[in-house]
């Protein structure tokens, strides 16, 4: 059996960072990875009854990007004038001249941007009397080149939401009786996420004419796509406007931060709003506003302090042992699986352990959660996966004998993903063979029908909750965790993890197939089968298949009569 190290060059990702004074901050900077977004919004901007609807996400810095989408793009100003003909005047946008003195009203900016609440005298202005005389006050719709608007607030505004169709739609609004209709130059941009765009693609028939034009927000950068250069400069850009300038020594904990955010050693996450927030609190803690590796690191460390109560809560159970889970020795049947606990802004790895019995049956592997409406879909679907598994080795030409239960101990919430079945098998192989499973180490994994080993969401979270509790009770070296070989792209971990790795006081293996998983936990070989479907004795699987052909009756040996029995009592009493 060859152990399956993770390297520790492996374990975080690596970068070649700038030299501070080579990075060019500016609004170009803040289109980084927006190639999608920009060709959307050119497409916009030159055809005047074609809007756009950007589809961003939480985190993103809307105005800053908003203001880098219109510098890119250049705006020409121009006048509202009417034109004396007979009958109703003509109200016309021009490019401002000598000609152009009796305007109504002039584009005050390139843009502007709206969330909240919002009138219908606010798009379109209103008639006011100064000195006497009734005057034109231009709105938004005739203030700026382009109109950006939270699609959120605008849509609880049924009848607005109706009247501004309706001016898209014909071209043009009017404020009164007293002014002839002002022709639309504004181009209008939604902002909102992307299932308010789905949900009006597909039930509103006008929004569908108004607004062909999607742009997408992206939120990570791919660094084979782009370089650490370019995010350099997109954060020394986000420090101008957050008010901070950024130290040489502060780039390397922000790369490793947009690493972990995307959860990806290659792609750097370009949530603005989030690195905006965090150089004030950065600059809070500091008391300057050139903020330099430690500032971001202490404002990084605080943050999860503020956020990690439950986390807290959870490792006193641990150390109180109210929740029982074993980090060393060996056990039949049970396996510390690993455990992601999500809230709003905060997610934490947690252990838990899992059990599995067997005794004689139809060959049904119940799941104890589903049964109890603990579980969800995806996690049962885990469960028949590793129903398939072990019918695709052990059960091709005939019915398996047993049944099995499989359990999270100490669980009273919803359990839902298929990270846990690698670990469920695991565990239940243990249970048929009679043979324990090292309590040292932690599983996680998903199952094909195959028995490969498939990556799982939360890579790093659970790692570190295992390691935490392992550091709590004290490193014997013996410690570790068994991840799936796919998720090694996915790897950031904290530090200390990886002193502890680097010094050999803490393991992590990587798998590819099951078989591996149950070596390493078993300390035996899993075993091949020949020709005839028959595993070798003493491996892993040959025991399972052993215990199986007992449970269906199929014993080498003949089973003693009565009076075979009674003989071989008096003979033994004899002796």
């Amino acid at each position: 059996m060859t152990l399956s190290h993770i390297p520790v060059s492996a374990l975080a990702p690596s970068f070649t960072l700038p030299a501070i004074d080579k990075l060019t901050p500016g609004s170009r900077a803040l289109l980084l990875a927006q190639e999608r977004l920009q060709d959307a919004f050119q497409l916009a901007s030159r055809i005047r009854d074609q809007h756009l609807f950007i589809a961003d996400y939480p985190g993103v810095a809307r105005e800053p990007l908003f203001k880098a989408l219109c510098d890119a793009q250049g705006w020409q100003p121009r006048n509202l004038v009417a034109l004396k003909q007979e009958g109703e005047p003509e109200l016309q946008w021009r490019e401002p001249s000598g000609d152009n003195v009796g305007s109504l009203a002039k584009q005050e900016s390139a843009y502007a941007y709206i969330n909240g609440p919002l009138r219908r005298a606010d798009l379109i202005g209103k008639m006011t009397t100064v000195g006497g005389k009734r005057q034109y006050q231009p709105g938004l719709l005739a203030k700026h080149n382009w109109l950006f608007l939270s699609a959120d607030s605008l849509c609880r505004r049924e009848s607005l939401w109706d009247f501004l169709l309706q001016v898209l739609s014909q071209g043009f609004y009017r404020v009164s009786d007293e002014l002839p209709k002002v022709p639309l130059h504004t181009t209008l941009v939604l902002v909102g996420h992307a299932g308010i765009y789905s949900e009006l693609k597909a039930h509103e028939p006008q929004f569908n004419e108004c607004f062909p034009l999607l742009g997408e927000v992206n939120n990570e950068m791919d660094l084979t796509r782009h370089h650490e250069l370019e995010y350099g400069s997109w954060l020394v850009a986000l420090a101008q406007e957050a008010g901070v300038t950024l130290d040489e020594s502060a780039l390397l904990p922000l790369f490793l931060h947009g690493s972990r955010l995307s959860e990806h050693q290659q792609r750097l996450a370009l949530a603005g709003q989030d690195m905006v927030q965090l150089f004030a609190q950065a600059a809070a803690y500091r008391g300057t506003s050139h903020l330099d590796g430690k500032a971001i690191t202490k404002a990084l460390q605080q943050a999860e302090h503020r956020h990690n109560i439950s986390e807290r809560f959870s490792a006193q159970s641990f150390d109180d042992s109210f929740i029982n889970l074993l980090t060393d020795g060996e056990k039949v049947g049970q396996i510390n699986g690993l455990t992601v606990i999500d809230s709003i802004d905060y997610s934490y790895g947690e252990p838990a352990r899992i059990t599995a019995t067997v005794h004689y049956g139809d060959g049904e592997v119940a799941d104890i959660e589903r049964k109890s409406e603990l579980g969800g879909n995806i996690h049962a679907k885990g469960m028949m996966i590793l129903s398939a598994c072990l019918y695709r080795i052990f059960g091709r030409d005939a019915p398996l004998h047993l049944n099995a239960n499989i359990v999270f101990e100490q669980s009273y919430q919803e359990i839902d993903g298929d990270s846990a079945s690698l670990a469920e098998y695991c565990a239940l192989m243990s249970a048929i063979a009679e043979q324990p499973i090292r309590q040292s180490l932690a599983v996680t994994g998903a199952l094909d029908q195959f028995g490969n080993v498939q990556a799982i969401g939360g890579v790093n979270e659970k790692i570190e909750g295992f390691f935490s509790l392992c550091e709590r009770r004290g490193l014997t070296g013996e410690q570790g965790v068994i991840i799936p070989k796919a998720n090694l792209l996915q790897l950031n971990l904290d530090p200390k993890v990886i002193e502890a790795v680097k010094a050999g006081r803490f393991q992590l293996y990587q798998v590819a197939h099951m078989d591996e998983a149950v070596e390493l936990l078993m300390d035996l070989p899993a075993g091949v089968a020949d020709e005839d479907d028959n595993f070798p004795e003493g491996t892993l699987y040959g025991m399972v298949q052993q215990r199986l052909d007992k449970l269906a009756g199929h014993d080498d040996e003949e089973p003693l009569g009565f009076f075979a029995r009674l003989l071989a009592k008096w003979t033994s009493r004899g002796n």
